[in-house]
């Protein structure tokens, strides 16, 4: 019996630990385009592509964070304890977006961000997305989910508005929209499209399932 705790408690040394890996791998894009920016070399304009690029990063982590579903129910790959970590990347990449914005951008000029917010659509896209965001990431522990149960996860539903949301910012934000932008749109698409066929998919799995148990039962007659 000992061999078997010490084997569990391994794995359950390392799961943790590569959740927490994932945060600091995460974030280092970040990092890296603050050295760059503090050392001058993001280009001629700097804080737009600051800014641009953390953008980038949180719709990316948005749309990892959706990938996980289809992934465990497809190709059975569980990364489900990674899920709550990629949200909050995103989350806080799309918070060090703004602040870029509000502060090297339009230097803390809140009239100028106000309409910015009422006049441009894009950024009004952005800002929704930014304030969905918050209850979702305030709500992203353990105690939460114990504590809301059925409307945790309705709260949490808001994550594919938020996907839709982000990418309209993304592409509207560009003057032109090339292969990047159409790759991000067709990823959001297929990502949200799935998860509208997904109670037949699973239906679906569930009865083969079923039947498959039920043949398994039968005995060879004799």
């Amino acid at each position: 019996m000992a061999p078997t705790k010490a084997k569990s408690s391994g794995v359950a040394w390392w799961r943790p630990a590569s959740v927490w890996a994932l945060y600091a791998v995460g974030l280092l894009p970040a990092v890296w385009y603050f050295y760059l920016g503090a050392t001058n070399n993001l280009g001629v304009d700097p804080v737009k592509t600051f800014e641009h690029l953390l953008g980038i990063w949180a719709l990316r982590f948005i749309l990892l964070t959706l990938c996980v579903t289809p992934l465990r129910d497809l190709a059975g790959i569980n990364l489900m304890r990674y899920r709550r970590a990629l949200g909050l990347l995103g989350f806080y990449y799309v918070v060090f977006h703004f602040l870029v914005y509000l502060v090297l951008d339009q230097q803390m000029n809140l009239s100028v961000v106000v309409e910015d917010v009422i006049k441009r659509p894009f950024i009004t896209f952005g800002m929704i997305a930014l304030v969905l965001l918050i209850p979702l990431a305030l709500t992203s522990s353990n105690w939460a989910i114990r504590t809301l149960k059925q409307n945790w996860i309705r709260l949490h539903r808001l994550v594919y508005l938020i996907a839709a949301l982000g990418t309209l910012h993304f592409a509207m934000g560009r003057k032109v929209i090339g292969p990047e932008i159409m790759f991000y749109i067709a990823v959001c698409v297929l990502l949200l499209g799935y998860r509208l066929i997904r109670p037949k998919l699973m239906e679906r799995k569930r009865a083969r399932k079923k039947a498959a148990r039920m043949q398994a039962g039968v005995k060879p007659a004799r």
